[in-house]
């Protein structure tokens, strides 16, 4: 399915093929689990207590 971009008084057509989405998904779920990781067992205690802090004010339980 083309997805249809209007740049101006131009139309441009960007396809993405379904291998495309896969990967820009893959991609990010790498990154997302990887900054989870770094954040959860970090030895910086400033970067810990941030994503502590933010979990709580988002009202997802950490322990």
């Amino acid at each position: 399915m083309p997805i249809t971009t209007a740049n101006h008084n131009r139309t441009a057509a960007v396809t993405s093929t379904q291998t495309q989405r896969l990967v820009v998904a893959f991609s990010a779920a790498i990154l997302g689990a990887w900054l989870v990781y770094f954040a959860g067992f970090s030895h910086i205690e400033a970067v810990h207590n941030a994503a502590h802090d933010t979990r709580h004010s988002a009202a997802f339980p950490c322990h």
